[in-house]
This record gives C-alpha cells, structure tokens and sequence, in this order.
C-alpha cells in the first residue's frame, strides 16, 4: 500500500463527476489517501487542498472540453504555494475541436503537468502509472514533463 495522498475533483465549470468518482474509488484501493473535491472546482481550491493535507499528487479533471482554459497557471499556483515539485496529472476530454491528442497531450505537459491523459484512461494504467511516477521522484529522477 503507497500511502500517499491526492487530491482528486473536476476542475472550472465541470459537472462531469462520474468518470472522477470511478478513479478516486480505484485509488483509494489501490491503496492512496484520496481527497476528492468533487465537480466545479476552481483550480486554487485543488492547490488548497493540497496544500491542507500535504498531498503528494494533484489529479485534475475534466470533460466538457475547456480544460485548457481551466488549467492555465495550474502549476504557477503549485509553486506560489510552495508546491513546485507536486505531482500533478490532467485527464478527460480538454479541448474542444479536432486536434490529435499529441498536440494535446504536448501543450498540457508544456503548461506544466507531469501527465496528460485522454479520454477513456483505464484506471490501472493511472494507478501504473502514478506509481511509477512516485518511485522515479523517491530515486531523485523527475517525470519526463
């Protein structure tokens, strides 16, 4: 069991919860301290949160497509915060328009998250993920953000 804590939550306008509840239910089993802050969440109560509860991770969601919108300056709030090595992931549907997730998944990484996922990321892959991200940053090595 890992131990650490997350702050899970739908960020902006959202009210997408289900596939969020899905995961933090999935992590909380996998073994981590999970603090879900539900839909409609403004981004510096996701770093509140975290702040709060000394978490270890921050898991942003979102699906109605303005994620990008939402999350700009998410890790600038991170570091005013004092958090500037937290881990931090997005995932879900988070730009409107035809774009290829590579784009995508570069501009969020480029903003400053550790991890892009798109729509219909299993759970393990996360949790996978998640765990392997934790171990490279005990050895001292950074996510390939």
């Amino acid at each position: 069991m890992s131990g650490q804590t997350l702050v899970t939550g739908v960020i902006g306008s959202d009210t997408h919860i289900v596939g969020n509840r899905i995961l933090s239910m999935a992590l909380e089993k996998a073994g981590y301290k999970v603090v879900a802050l539900g839909a409609l969440t403004p981004a510096a109560e996701f770093v509140k949160a975290a702040v709060e509860t000394a978490a270890d991770a921050i898991l942003v969601s979102s699906l109605y497509g303005q994620g990008e919108l939402d999350c700009r300056g998410f890790r600038d709030l991170c570091i005013e915060a004092g958090l500037e090595h937290i881990l931090i992931y997005v995932g879900g549907n988070l730009v409107v328009g035809k774009q290829t997730w590579e784009e995508v998944e570069r501009r969020f990484v480029a903003m400053g998250f550790d991890r892009a996922f798109p729509p219909g990321t299993r759970t393990d892959d996360v949790i996978r993920i998640l765990a392997q991200d934790f171990a490279l940053r005990e050895r001292g090595s950074s996510t390939p953000r």
